[in-house]
């Protein structure tokens, strides 16, 4: 799962907790980790959802502003099955030293 750093860089800072994706197979399992070039993320729920289901609230939270601008972004999208996915940092790149596994972390919020 390829994240833009400023998305990687809202997602740090909390401003983003939400994320949909749009593929032919998940690159990502839920309640695991990604290892990004900015540091961790965790991965909470994934679940799968149409496009009429997002909510405002959804696409606030994925920093796409509101549903307009959600199907804005869908509109760019491939073919393929929409995933909504809980996401939440769990440390910077600088922290990589110490295993992933004794870090502390804090569940993405719902």
């Amino acid at each position: 799962m390829l994240i833009k750093r400023d998305v990687l860089e809202r997602i740090r800072s909390g401003e983003i907790t939400l994320q949909f994706r749009r593929w032919r197979r998940r690159t990502v399992r839920e309640n695991g980790t990604l290892k990004t070039k900015l540091g961790i993320i965790t991965i909470g729920s994934i679940t799968p959802v149409s496009a009429d289901q997002v909510t405002d609230e959804d696409a606030a939270r994925a920093g796409l502003g509101d549903r307009a601008g959600f199907h804005c972004w869908l509109a760019t999208m491939k073919p393929g099955e929409l995933d909504r996915i809980e996401v939440g940092w769990l440390g910077d790149a600088e922290d990589e030293a110490q295993p992933v596994h004794t870090r502390a972390v804090s569940p993405p919020s719902t």
